[in-house]
């Protein structure tokens, strides 16, 4: 370890209480965990319960985020950490990258595992959409790292460690107005059970058809790529693959689904796959746990009416 860096461990979290997965991620590497917070005194104090400190910029008020990305990378600089973890998030990306650029550090995203190796730590992450692994040792400075984060609850904890109020100059900028989305959309990677279709569809109303066997298994409707960006029959938030979700439900069935590596990566951390195709070949075939060589037109009713019978 460099002479100058700390054994610490910093999270940078934004406005959002996204922290759980990078307490753990930086639990691995310090001694002590060290949260610098750009956002409401909520959000600090939700992460004073599972951080050894806090430091907290103070009210954002309209200052956007990324307004505080100079302060936070220059408290992080001057502490030189071991590591510093922030999230995937727009905000926690915006920080990032500015506490990457202070310490003249890449920032490694796509983490999946982090470990030490002498003063080495040493970094496993999923590249090229999760189609390989990359290993990355940072050595002699502190390594920047993108993570995948859970939130954390959003009431303070008895117990948690004080929130140090420091502070802080934002940038010149306000937001002026927020525009809510009017569309909908699903949150499949919240969902028990997703019922994925591909190809093997033959028109866009036989949809029903795995809409009805979602509901019957209480899960969601999702699809391959073809379906959402090709023909259009499921709307893009319900594609499943390198570009689109990654999913980790209970139970995956694919349906008419070849399971080709673009898709299969989003769903390799599903607990159980259950594969329904007509061709015996088909490469999903060597990647479920159970497999039904068929007509998706006949398997498919007779699973869901078996399944409305045993309701």
């Amino acid at each position: 370890m460099n002479a100058a860096q700390t054994a610490q461990s910093w999270i940078v979290v934004a406005d959002d209480a996204a922290a759980t997965g990078l307490v753990e991620v930086a639990r691995t590497l310090g001694t002590e965990v060290v949260a610098v917070v750009a956002g409401r005194r909520a959000v600090a104090e939700a992460v004073a319960g599972v951080v050894d400190r806090v430091l907290w910029l103070g009210e954002p008020g309209t200052a956007p985020v990324e307004a505080f990305a100079p302060d936070v990378a220059r408290l992080v600089a001057e502490a030189a950490p071991r590591v510093v973890v922030g999230a995937t998030t727009p905000g926690g990306r915006a920080l990032l990258g500015a506490v990457g650029a202070a310490l003249r550090s890449p920032v490694l995203a796509g983490v999946e595992r982090v470990e030490l190796a002498g003063d080495d730590v040493v970094v496993t992450r999923s590249v090229l959409g999760g189609i390989s692994q990359h290993r990355t040792a940072v050595a002699g400075g502190p390594a920047v790292l993108a993570v995948d984060a859970g939130a954390v609850v959003t009431s303070p904890v008895a117990g948690s460690t004080p929130v140090e109020e420091v502070a802080a100059t934002p940038l010149p900028a306000q937001v002026v107005e927020v525009r809510p989305t009017t569309v909908a959309g699903v949150d499949l990677g919240a969902a028990r059970v997703v019922v994925g279709v591909g190809r093997g569809l033959k028109a866009r109303e036989d949809v029903a058809l795995i809409s009805g066997l979602a509901g019957a298994l209480g899960g969601e409707v999702a699809c391959s790529r073809p379906l959402a960006e090709g023909v259009d029959w499921l709307p893009k938030d319900r594609y499943i693959g390198i570009s689109g979700q990654r999913v980790s439900p209970e139970l995956y069935v694919a349906v008419g689904i070849s399971g080709q590596l673009q898709h299969m990566v989003g769903v390799r951390e599903a607990k159980v796959i259950v594969a329904v195709n007509s061709d015996k070949a088909a490469p999903v075939f060597a990647q479920c746990d159970y497999g039904i060589v068929g007509d998706l037109y006949q398997v498919v009713p007779a699973l869901t009416a078996a399944l409305g019978r045993t309701a």
